[in-house]
């Protein structure tokens, strides 16, 4: 009798037969995406489809995250996954771990999209752009130790300037994890902090073999490069991604050595030049000199200093002739204005005493005039209260009894009032 499965039964074993076979467990599979659905969870899910058919897939979003370009519709690629169903609807899927371009359409697709996230950040803009030593001291290679770039970068760079010393950062520069490989090299170079400059890059290849300079990861460690970055991948056609970021782009590993350092051979012919041009002129001024040198000596002998002294010493001989004759009359003449002078100061001596003794005659003639002693020679007398009191010169402020001191022109006396006499308006006396 046949056993009987429920759908649940049936669903899981078909899944246990799925996932027990090996070779489902790591398949890759070709084909063109479509149906594709970008969830808000992180998955990732779609269909892949050829000329005759066409499978449900997923890409979980553990996976999803180290996507190096955006999923499109129409997009042809390679996925690594394996082969598995779903219990709940037995759908039978992929499980995408890893999507890789198939072609060169796909790889271009991915280069723009990389291309034009980066710029909209501004991993591109000149304003960033560091400017590279026209003379490094070190230099830092970051490519693979084995192929001819860095042979070729190092024979340059011993040829050119060999003043400056170079370190190799080994680093994958194909195949999977170059990025990664690329990025810690630039990023070890950093953190050294040793270089004046790192050359990053690699010989020429196919855009597969090119793809990791192509990589986020490889960009963003050159914009994060605290040393100025030279790009360096491949032969004159190829642009990369790692072109537009890096500070400097060369054409080949061997031009960006050819960039990175000055020619000594030029160097050398420019010093040559200009050791010519410092003698030619070192020797024009060495003429200019020699002339004006002749120039000075005709002016000196045209000009001689024995006969500039003789003439100007006859000059003074003269002038002291001239100076002695001359004094004798100077000196009489300041003595007659002397002997005038004290004339006139003796004349104005005299007149002036007399003036003083005339003026101090009247003074004393009119002071004498209105001295109180004059007044009191004439017989009056002079009445206070006490001998250094008031003057009275109103009987109406005495009264009986008061002492009086009485001044005359010769002597005093010291008198008390017994009767008073005052003075009526009518001009007699009130007695």
């Amino acid at each position: 009798m046949s056993t009987i499965y429920s759908v649940t039964q049936l669903n899981n074993e078909i899944k246990e037969l799925l996932d027990a076979v090996p070779g489902y467990r790591n398949l890759l599979v070709q084909g063109e995406i479509s149906n594709y659905k970008a969830h808000s969870s992180g998955h990732h899910y779609m269909s892949l489809k050829d000329a005759g058919a066409s499978i449900n897939a997923v890409m979980f979003r553990s996976d999803a995250m180290r996507l190096k370009f955006r999923l499109e519709n129409g997009m042809k690629v390679i996925v690594r996954a394996r082969v598995s169903s779903f219990p709940r609807t037995g759908q039978v899927q992929l499980y995408i771990s890893e999507v890789i371009p198939d072609g060169a359409g796909a790889l271009n697709l991915a280069f723009e999209q990389l291309k034009a996230k980066l710029q909209a950040e501004g991993l591109f803009d000149p304003a960033y752009k560091k400017p590279i030593p026209r003379m490094p001291r070190k230099i830092a290679l970051v490519t693979s130790q084995t192929g001819a770039a860095v042979r070729d970068m190092i024979r340059i760079l011993g040829r050119r300037w060999p003043l400056a010393e170079v370190t190799l950062y080994p680093a994958q520069v194909q195949g999977q994890g170059a990025a990664d490989s690329i990025a810690r090299a630039i990023g070890l170079a950093n953190a050294i902090g040793e270089a004046d400059v790192i050359l990053c890059g690699r010989g020429g290849g196919s855009m597969e073999d090119l793809w990791a300079f192509n990589e986020e990861a490889v960009a963003r460690a050159i914009f994060a490069s605290e040393i100025p970055v030279i790009s360096a991948v491949g032969h004159e056609p190829d642009v990369t991604i790692a072109d537009f970021v890096a500070d400097l782009r060369a054409p080949t590993p061997s031009g960006a050595a050819e960039l990175a350092v000055p020619d000594r051979a030029e160097y050398a012919l420019s010093l040559r030049t200009l050791d010519t041009r410092l003698h030619a002129a070192a020797l024009g001024q060495i003429q200019q000199r020699q002339r004006q040198l002749h120039t000075l000596q005709q002016r000196l002998e045209a000009r001689n200093p024995t006969r500039y002294i003789e003439e100007k010493r006859v000059l003074l001989d003269r002038t002291t002739d001239r100076l002695l004759s001359a004094f004798p009359a100077y000196l009489a003449r300041e003595e007659q204005k002397l002997t005038l002078l004290r004339r006139r100061l003796l004349a104005a001596g005299r007149d002036g005493v007399q003036r003083r003794r005339l003026r101090f005659a009247r003074t004393v003639a009119t002071l004498d005039a209105i001295s109180p002693l004059r007044v009191l020679a004439r017989g009056y007398a002079v009445a206070t209260k006490g001998v250094r009191g008031a003057v009275i010169t109103d009987a109406a402020v005495l009264k009986t009894g008061d002492s009086l001191h009485i001044r005359f022109a010769k002597g005093a006396a010291n008198c008390r009032v017994t009767d008073i006499e005052e003075e009526r308006n009518n001009g007699g006396k009130d007695i």
